[in-house]
């Protein structure tokens, strides 16, 4: 025999006894089967015929790298193409780092105006997302369809639901590979009855809560759904849920207490209720403005890492990163906490303290701004504007302590505090306070 035939014969040889973590996922070239099986009364998902548990997060424009790095397998986006990146940079980059993506199929809202009553355009845009399953159906790094993203948030038309029936019934007879679901924005027996009745051919159920994750498992037995789910969106206490001001501004929790809530949650909702849930996708992974630019992000918008990061990282590989974030015991202006109804005068000088702690006892620096309170408010994540930091506040370089000038500018306002380790990541924390007329 040939050298160079022994040379062939013994490299197509070593390819084949490469491990699968060794070669990657980059070497799969074609759909991954993916299938919800009921073994004993519990209900299992498998991708590629091995059982998978979703270690999840949302993700749009956040760090897929660092999402696999932390122990995520799988991430889930909320419409194919998400105006910076197309669909199929989103799934090959995905590809590249390992990861299975819940890919998000933009299904119109009855709050934006559509009208399920309007055959024309129900057609219309069935004929567009067809067009999206055959562009994405046979990427290796897709594993389910999300058939639109809270579509009972302020809906009265149950029709909705046949068009979400109508596009999982297209799914199943096209693609063969993957499974597909709906995100709800909580639950209720009502809600599962026109699920069931109006969309059956959906495989599992997506559910999306927050503060009340922990009465979840409860929802689930009284409203009656029998298969499997998703927890598709949970974390950090939502803004309608939160305490409010006396002039109605939302006070956010600081980085520290989301953290602490995010393994209490996880801990108490999900991990134990494994016969039923699949898994979860944490919400957010990366940054965003929602009442402030950092209610749910676990990110900062520099892309440093707070304590809820840790959090998942305990949570998907069962230890702690090397590094931990700073912690962040309490946060005062003029000795009040958030929670006191702070008022201002205009043009006078107050103190602010925030008191932290590293646990690798590495040196902190920090950062303060005021911000107006956001007015551009959204609502189920729509988009809204960040609002524009006030400039020449602060008297002194940034420090535990701050001393800075109320706006002359009566009105409400936030206080902000960022504190950072020096190692990418941060704590943060803010208190709302109004500047008297």
């Amino acid at each position: 025999m040939k050298k160079s035939l022994l040379l062939s014969l013994l490299a197509i040889l070593l390819f084949s006894c490469t491990p699968k973590e060794e070669s990657g996922q980059e070497s799969i070239s074609g759909p991954v089967k993916v299938e919800l099986r009921q073994e004993n009364g519990k209900f299992q998902l498998y991708v590629a015929g091995e059982p998978f548990w979703i270690k999840g997060a949302g993700l749009e424009f956040g760090n897929q790298e660092k999402l696999a790095e932390h122990g995520g397998n799988s991430f889930r986006t909320w419409r194919t193409d998400n105006g910076r990146n197309s669909g199929k940079e989103v799934l090959d980059r995905a590809l590249a780092n390992g990861l299975y993506v819940t890919m998000g199929l933009e299904v119109a809202r009855e709050r934006h105006g559509f009208d399920y009553n309007d055959e024309a355009a129900v057609a219309e845009q069935f004929e567009r997302i067809k067009k999206e399953i055959q562009m994405y159906k046979d990427h290796p790094a897709l594993i389910i369809w999300a058939i639109g993203n809270e579509l009972n948030l302020r809906a009265a038309n149950p029709k909705v639901w046949n068009a979400v029936n109508q596009i999982s019934e297209y799914i199943h007879e096209v693609d063969p590979n993957h499974l597909t679901t709906t995100t709800l924005a909580g639950l209720s027996k009502e809600l599962v009855d026109d699920i069931k009745e109006r969309a059956p051919d959906i495989d599992l159920l997506s559910v999306q809560m927050y503060a009340n994750l922990p009465n979840l498992p409860r929802n689930i037995e009284e409203a009656g759904w029998e298969k499997a789910y998703i927890v598709s969106e949970w974390g950090a206490t939502g803004h309608w849920e939160a305490a409010k001001t006396e002039w109605g501004a939302p006070i956010e929790n600081h980085s520290s207490v989301k953290a602490n809530f995010y393994l209490e949650r996880y801990k108490q909702a999900i991990e134990p209720y494994k016969d039923q849930c699949v898994g979860s996708y944490v919400f957010l992974w990366g940054q965003k403005q929602e009442r402030t630019p950092t209610w749910y992000g676990l990110f900062l918008e520099s892309g440093k890492e707070t304590e809820s990061v840790d959090v998942m990282h305990y949570i998907w590989k069962g230890e702690w990163p090397e590094n931990r974030s700073p912690r962040l015991d309490s946060f005062l202006l003029e000795g009040q906490t958030a929670y006191e109804n702070v008022y201002l005068e205009p043009g006078k000088t107050y103190q602010a303290e925030v008191f932290s702690t590293d646990p690798d006892g590495d040196a902190l620096s920090y950062k303060w701004e005021v911000m107006p309170e956001s007015t551009d408010l959204g609502e189920g994540g729509d988009f809204e504007t960040t609002p524009e930091v006030v400039k020449g506040l602060f008297e002194e370089e940034p420090a535990a302590k701050a001393r800075f000038k109320a706006p002359e500018k009566p009105g409400p306002y936030r206080l902000f505090v960022y504190v950072f380790d020096g190692n990418e990541h941060a704590a943060h924390a803010n208190i709302p306070f109004f500047v008297k007329g």
